[in-house]
């Protein structure tokens, strides 16, 4: 998933000492209390040491990953992780109150002169429970990017058009290793699994989508390294996130120390003191975010839920509609989502969309299609039964509504995208509100319109809800079209969920019509990061 950095030798060989991105240990903040002090919120000092003697011999460029050690030799997790799952879930579990914001790296964050990127430079692997290896898996990854919010006193990001002088350095960097990107991957992960064999265990078997996630974060890492403002907030629920994995900030470094010795041997062309710097300067800062955040939410939430499926729902012959019970309270708000995890497929994550409001009953719902290639995805729709226990990330991304205000919803839903937008509107219906939505479901057939009887029948229940189905074989123009030709939207806040196509084309008609960008809010395509925690 993600990975830090710490030092590095000319030749990305030097072993790891104390290593300059070492972070401080967690902040100790109770419930009631703020993240600590500013002085308890600051990234660890960096300060330049002496070279480490060498480490391990350093693994030739493409060398296969050495053999894992025993299992035995990762346990790192804490007593949440070493929960066992229980046989049977047998209560509703009551719905908490909601989550409150993580009060998390406002200080960090104006500590960074250019806001770092989001983390898939960290290799969520590093957990006694496992990593997410994301593969070719699930046609959309539900990730809302978070909405740029600035804090009271936050130093802001460098001026518009104006980069700052870490991003100029880190760019640099980026364009020389952009060629070589494949060697640079391998030879990172190569280091990692030599220098620190006991977290191999803790990756995925199979590396090859893990190396384009970790390139992916990269390139976008250069790419928004000085929108702090948009950054903080992904790194907060990244580092939330990641304590499902058994994530610890002892883990962090050795990460960092390997990704910066990759860096230095591939970009040795224009490696530096200076830019070295700057990549110290920017890895600390993502990690601290991410070490902060998790901290805090360790007081308050576990790491993941155990639940268990009490329906199962084939709609199509690829698409299942999932009922779970949490084995504990799961606080969420519609249009969020989670992480799932299936005891047939240990260690792999795929993220699903809540299917419905929060319910009394604590039961959570999700609109699964199984896709070619899709482990989970698979077992979920083919394999899961009531009965069967599976696990839960936390909850995640900001596609929800704002009822503070009254302006209208245009909801936009293609295939199992329809999920989120039905619990947006449910959310509605349960506020009281009587602004106007309007939902366009779209599919390529009418059988894949397989949870039509239930928006309809919603529209039947609330005047202020209207339900368009548009249909690719039938219509005579595509979904984008199809919201062009209603409207006017100006007074609209715009929803979009589905596949990354529908949504690219979906926000350029939005915009198209008048929407402005801050008013869209949709499922991640390509935002922040190729793939979530």
């Amino acid at each position: 998933m993600d990975a830090p950095t710490t030092t590095s030798a000319d030749n990305g060989t030097s072993g790891g000492g104390g290593g300059w991105f070492t972070p401080r240990k967690k902040p100790t903040t109770t419930p009631d209390s703020e993240a600590g002090t500013p002085e308890a919120r600051r990234p660890a000092a960096i300060r330049p040491v002496g070279r480490p003697a060498a480490g391990p011999e350093t693994p030739a460029d493409g060398t296969a990953v050495p053999p894992a050690p025993t299992t035995g030799s990762a346990g790192t997790g804490g007593p949440e992780q070493r929960r066992e799952p229980p046989e049977a879930i047998s209560t509703p579990a009551p719905m908490a109150a909601q989550h409150a914001s993580s009060p998390a790296a406002a200080g960090v964050a104006a500590a960074s002169s250019a806001g770092p990127a989001p983390t898939t430079l960290t290799p969520a692997p590093f957990a006694s429970t496992a990593p997410s290896a994301t593969g070719p898996d699930e046609p959309r990854v539900p990730v809302q990017p978070p909405a740029p919010v600035s804090a009271p006193g936050q130093a802001a990001s460098a001026p518009a058009g104006a980069a700052s002088p870490d991003a100029i350095l880190i760019r640099r960097a980026m364009a020389e290793v952009a060629p070589v990107a494949e060697k640079v991957t391998s030879y990172f992960y190569a280091l990692l699994f030599v220098r620190h064999p006991d977290l191999r265990p803790l990756f995925p078997a199979a590396m090859d989508t893990q190396r384009d996630r970790l390139l992916k974060a990269l390139l976008t890492a250069a790419e928004h390294i000085d929108n702090t403002e948009v950054l903080v907030d992904y790194l907060q629920n990244l580092g939330r996130g990641h304590r499902k994995y058994g994530t610890r900030p002892e883990h962090y470094p050795a990460v960092g120390e390997c990704l910066i010795g990759a860096l230095s041997k591939y970009a040795a062309g224009v490696w530096n003191e200076e830019m070295e710097a700057a990549w110290i300067r920017t890895y600390t800062t993502i990690s601290q975010v991410m070490i902060d955040a998790a901290a805090t939410d360790e007081l308050r939430a576990p790491a993941w839920w155990y639940a268990e499926v009490v329906t199962h729902d084939l709609r199509t012959p690829d698409v299942a509609v999932i009922t779970v019970r949490p084995d504990q309270p799961y606080p969420f708000l519609a249009g969020q989502y989670t992480s799932v995890e299936t005891p047939w497929w240990p260690r792999i994550w795929r993220h699903y969309s809540f299917a419905s409001a929060p319910r009394s009953d604590g039961l959570l719902s999700f609109h699964v299609k199984a896709v070619p290639a899709g482990w989970v995805s698979n077992a979920l729709v083919h394999r899961a039964r009531p009965g069967d226990i599976i696990r839960l990330g936390p909850p995640a991304g900001a596609m929800t509504i704002d009822h503070t205000t009254d302006s209208g919803l245009l909801c936009v839903g293609g295939g199992t995208g329809i999920a989120p937008i039905k619990a947006l509107v449910e959310d509605v219906a349960e506020h009281g509100d009587r602004r106007s939505v309007e939902v366009f479901y779209g599919a390529r057939t009418d059988h894949d319109l397989y949870d039509i009887d239930t928006m309809l029948r919603l529209q039947q229940s609330h005047p202020w809800l209207a339900v368009r189905a548009i249909i690719d074989q039938q219509a005579h123009q595509q979904l984008p079209d199809a919201i062009r030709a209603y409207g006017p939207w100006d007074e609209f806040d715009a929803y979009l969920s589905g596949p990354p196509g529908m949504i690219r084309s979906g926000v350029h008609a939005l915009r198209d019509v008048g929407i402005p960008s801050d008013r869209i809010r949709h499922d991640s395509v390509e935002e922040l990061v190729a793939a979530g925690p």
